[in-house]
C-alpha cells in the first residue's frame, strides 16, 4: 500500500488550518493538490525519494507542495504545519463534524472564545454565547445543540475508508516480520463496518518481544501508547492501532473471538453452552463433567483455524461481514449461508461524473480508466441542476443534450461499453428534476436526494423509484458518514416499489456514504429489490473505491445474482430497457 492517502490528509489538514486562519486561494490549491495525490496511481514516497521535481509531476502539486511533502518523508513532520497547529490548537476534525461549521467557523469561535473542543463547544452554545459571535446567530447556535451528540460520536470512530488502508498496511508490514507465523486484521475492521473505533491486528508468534519491537518500529506509527508482552497500542494520524500476540496453536481462535461482533460471539457461545462445550479466545473445550473456571479448561477440541473452531461447533465458516447476529449462526449451522458476491465480479460502473460538472476528468479520460480498471463499462452520469447541488455544478438539460452525443463520440472509439447518462436530483415532493423527454433520451438515470435530507424520506424515494425512466435511485438516505446521519426511510416499502419498476437500489461505495448498508441491504435483497454497486467516482481513481461497496454488500448477504452490475453489459441494458 501507498502512503498517498496519508499524505493528503495532512494537506487537507493544512487547507482547513488556513481556511479558518482566513487564507484566500491557498486552501483551494492544498485541497486539489491532496485529491490528485490521493488518485495517484503510483506511491507517493517513491517520487518523493527522488526529489521535489519528481513530486511536482503531479497534476496541482506546485514547488511549495512538493517541497512539504519532501521534507515530510525525510524529517517525519511539515514545519509548517506544526507552526498553523500551534497557532490554532483546535480539534478540527471534531468541530467540523458538526453539521454547519466549517474550518472557518471554527476559526472565528476560536478568535471570539477561544473554543478547542467539542465540549468547550456545546458549553458556549449552552450558554448562549455563540450567537453573539459575528456571522453566527441563534438558528446556528441551536443547530450545534441540536448535532453535538452526533458529532461526538462520529469524532471517535474513523470512516472506514480512512482506517482500512492503515490497516492493510500494518498487516503486510506484520506479516513479513521472521518472528510473526500468521497476521490478520480483526475487529470490526475486518467485518467492514462502515465506521471503526481502531485498527485491531492479530499476529500468531512463538517470540512476541520480537512482534512488539517491529511494531514499535513501524514507520507509518505516530506515537507508541503502551507497549507490554503480548499487546502494544499506537497512533497512525488519529487512527488507533491495537496490536495482540497469541501463540500459533491459538490463533484461529484468537481471530475468532477478536474479530466479533459481540452479539455474533454471544449467539456462538450459546450454542456451545447447548452442546456441553465452551468457547473462547484460546480455543473450543469439552467441560463435560468439568467444573474448573479456568479459561483452558477442558479437553481442547479446536483452536488453530476459525474452520476448525466453527467445524467443532456444527457450523460452517462464517464470512467476517455476516458476523452482526442477523441469523447467520443459524445459517452456519442448517447449511444455508449465502454464497457472496466477491470483489472481481462487479463488472462496471454505472454512477460517475467528469468535469462538465463536478468531475476531475474529461469523458474519454473516465472511460479509459474504467478501462484500465478492468471494468467492461462506464456509464457517464453527470449531476443535472437541481436543489442541492452546491456551487451551481448542475449541468442544465440543454447541455445534457449536448453532453449524450459527446459520450456517443467516445463510446465509439473506447474499447469498453460506454452507456449515457445523469444523475438527476430528487426533490422533497419526489419530483425529478430533468424533463421527461431528456430521461427517456438518456442510457442510465440515477435520482439521488441532495437537499432536505432530514425526516422521513419513504414517499420521496418511492416516486422517484416509480417514474418511468428512473432506473437506479442514487445513495438514498443521503447520509454522509460522520456528518450527517441523512434521510429515514422505511427500506422494504421502497425496496418492493424498486422491485416492482425495476429501479435499482444503490450502494454508494464512497467511503463517506456507504449508502444503503449492510442493514438496509438484507432488508432491500428480502423485499426482492435489485442492488447496484457505484463509486460516484469524480476522477479515475475513484474508481478503486469500488471494494468499499463490495463488502457493504456482503454485509447485507448480497450474492452475484442480487447485484445488477455482475451482469454484461448486455445483461445491463435489458435491465435498463425493462
Amino acid at each position: 500500500m501507498s502512503r498517498n492517502d496519508e499524505i493528503a490528509t495532512l494537506l487537507e489538514e493544512f487547507a482547513d488550518l488556513l481556511d479558518a486562519n482566513g487564507v484566500e486561494y491557498k486552501p483551494r490549491a492544498y485541497r486539489r493538490a491532496a485529491e490528485n495525490i490521493r488518485d495517484f496511481p503510483g506511491a507517493i514516497e517513491g517520487l518523493a525519494a527522488e526529489g521535489e521535481d519528481s513530486v511536482g509531476e503531479i497534476d496541482g502539486v506546485g514547488d511549495a507542495i512538493s517541497a512539504k511533502v519532501v521534507e515530510y518523508f525525510e524529517t517525519g513532520e511539515i514545519e509548517e504545519l506544526a507552526e498553523l497547529r500551534e497557532e490554532l490548537p483546535v480539534e478540527m476534525d471534531a468541530l467540523t463534524a458538526v453539521e454547519g461549521i466549517g474550518p472557518k467557523s471554527v476559526g472565528s469561535l476560536y478568535e471570539a472564545l477561544g473554543i478547542t473542543t467539542l465540549d468547550e463547544l456545546e458549553s458556549a452554545a449552552e450558554a448562549g454565547e455563540i450567537q453573539e459571535v459575528s456571522g453566527f446567530g441563534a438558528k446556528t447556535e441551536q443547530n450545534i445543540l441540536d448535532n453535538i451528540d452526533f458529532a461526538r460520536e462520529a469524532h471517535e470512530r474513523s470512516l472506514l475508508g480512512e482506517a482500512r488502508p492503515y490497516g492493510d498496511r500494518v498487516r503486510s508490514y506484520m506479516a513479513a516480520g521472521d518472528a510473526v507465523a500468521e497476521c490478520a486484521l480483526g475487529g470490526s475492521i475486518r467485518r467492514w463496518r462502515p465506521t471503526i473505533g481502531d485498527v485491531d491486528v492479530l499476529v500468531g508468534s512463538t517470540d512476541p518481544e520480537a512482534v512488539v519491537e517491529r511494531f514499535a518500529d513501524w514507520e507509518g506509527l505516530d506515537r507508541v501508547i503502551e507497549s507490554g508482552e503480548t499487546k502494544a497500542s499506537a497512533y497512525a494520524d488519529d487512527v488507533r492501532v491495537d496490536l495482540r500476540i497469541v501463540d500459533p496453536s491459538e490463533f484461529g481462535a484468537a481471530l475468532q473471538y477478536f474479530t466479533g461482533s459481540k452479539d455474533h460471539n454471544v449467539a456462538v457461545r450459546n450454542r456451545a453452552i447447548e452442546r456441553d462445550l465452551k468457547v473462547n479466545e484460546y480455543g473450543v473445550f469439552d467441560v463435560e463433567g468439568v467444573e474448573d473456571d479456568d479459561q483452558r479448561a477442558g479437553e481442547l477440541v479446536a483452536s488453530e483455524t476459525e474452520d476448525a473452531v466453527y467445524d467443532a461447533l456444527g457450523m460452517e465458516w462464517v464470512p467476517p461481514e455476516l458476523r452482526e447476529n442477523r441469523g447467520e449462526v443459524e445459517a452456519a449451522a442448517n447449511g444455508s449461508l449465502p454464497d457472496l458476491l466477491a470483489e472481481g465480479e462487479v463488472r462496471g460502473d454505472i454512477h460517475t461524473h467528469t468535469n462538465w460538472s463536478d468531475g476531475s476528468n474529461t469523458i474519454a479520460e473516465m472511460v479509459e480508466g474504467a478501462a484500465a480498471f478492468g471494468h467492461d463499462y462506464l456509464a457517464v452520469t453527470d449531476h443535472a441542476t437541481g436543489p442541492g447541488m452546491v456551487g451551481g455544478v448542475g449541468v442544465p438539460d440543454e447541455k445534457l443534450r449536448e453532453q449524450i452525443a459527446e459520450v456517443e463520440s467516445v463510446a465509439a472509439d473506447a474499447d469498453i461499453a460506454v452507456f449515457t447518462g445523469a444523475e438527476a436530483n430528487i426533490a422533497a415532493d419526489g419530483s425529478v428534476s430533468v424533463a421527461d423527454d431528456l430521461l427517456a433520451d438518456l442510457d442510465v438515470v440515477v435520482a439521488s436526494p441532495h437537499a432536505a435530507l432530514d425526516g422521513d424520506g419513504t414517499d420521496r424515494l418511492v416516486a422517484a423509484a416509480e417514474h418511468p425512466d428512473v432506473n437506479v435511485i442514487g445513495h438514498p438516505t443521503g447520509r454522509y458518514l460522520n456528518r450527517r446521519e441523512g434521510l429515514d426511510v422505511d427500506i422494504e416499502r421502497l425496496a418492493a416499489a424498486a422491485a416492482d419498476t425495476d429501479t435499482a437500489l444503490e450502494i454508494n461505495a464512497n467511503p463517506a456514504r456507504l449508502d444503503l448498508g449492510g442493514g438496509a441491504v438484507k432488508q432491500a435483497i428480502e423485499a426482492g429489490a435489485t442492488i447496484a454497486i457505484n463509486t460516484d467516482a469524480h476522477s479515475p481513481g475513484d474508481l478503486e473505491l469500488l471494494r468499499y461497496g463490495v463488502h457493504t454488500a456482503r454485509r447485507g448477504w448480497a450474492e452475484t445474482d442480487d447485484v445488477l452490475n455482475t451482469r454484461d453489459a448486455e445483461g445491463l441494458r435489458e435491465f435498463l430497457d425493462a
